[in-house]
């Protein structure tokens, strides 16, 4: 059962260091378990998809958990309102336009433009760092997560995804 004054499972970004894990990571955080909540580093990434090591830091104390930043779930999002990656105005973001979400291992949001290749759908190995303000202009797609065999992908910390 997790403790009630710890934020919620899922994705955060470091703002201090907790235990061994330095400021300014991207972190897998799990509000219970055994010995207790912890951080998980990122393992790697698959599709753009950050998972995470099975070995995680638990909090040294609960207050700890002060130092994580929430962060918007990987996925994909439809743009809602028009917005440029950055003062450069690399790429323009349109509304109706599909993107999927992820980030750096340091938490930086990445947006990847999918694309239809050869009537394939496809998901680029490089996505434009956005600043985080931006996601407010983005809406969350639901799409279920499964194995190969059909099963579904569960949330906890050392899975294939998270």
């Amino acid at each position: 059962m997790s403790d009630p004054q710890l934020p919620p499972c899922g994705l955060y970004k470091t703002t201090r260091a907790i235990g061994d894990v330095p400021a300014e990571r991207l972190v897998y955080f799990h509000n219970h378990g055994n010995p207790g909540p912890g951080v998980y580093l990122p393992a790697g990434w698959k599709q753009n998809r950050a998972h995470f090591h099975s070995g995680g830091t638990t909090l040294p104390n609960p207050a700890d958990a002060s130092a994580l930043m929430p962060l918007a779930p990987e996925g994909l999002y439809v743009v809602g309102e028009p917005f440029h990656c950055c003062a450069k105005q690399c790429v323009a973001y349109t509304p109706g336009m599909l993107v999927q979400l992820g980030y750096q291992g340091s938490g930086q949001a990445l947006l990847f433009l999918p694309r239809w290749v050869d009537g394939t759908f496809t998901l680029p190995e490089r996505g434009n760092a956005v600043d985080a303000a931006v996601l407010t202009k983005v809406r969350r797609l639901t799409v279920p997560d499964e194995r190969a065999d059909g099963s579904e992908i569960s949330l906890e910390p050392g899975d294939v995804l998270h």
